[in-house]
């Protein structure tokens, strides 16, 4: 598994990623609680470790090149 998630990236995956999983928790006030954050994990974990397998289906990485 070669890394092809940068540095932003990354970063704004994690961020959207709690997010969702707060939504999900009913962390909110305002916003109903709903299942479908629990979606959420998917850019949290991506974003932690990295790796996406949908930017290896395409081929697209956001990496900075050495």
């Amino acid at each position: 598994m070669t890394k092809n998630v940068g540095l932003i990236d990354r970063v704004l995956r994690v961020i959207v990623g709690l997010a969702l999983i707060a939504i999900a928790l009913g962390y909110f006030p305002g916003i109903a609680a709903t299942p479908v954050a629990w979606i959420g994990v998917v850019p949290l974990v991506t974003g932690l470790i990295g790796w996406c397998p949908a930017y290896t289906i395409f081929g697209i990485s956001s990496c900075k090149r050495a």
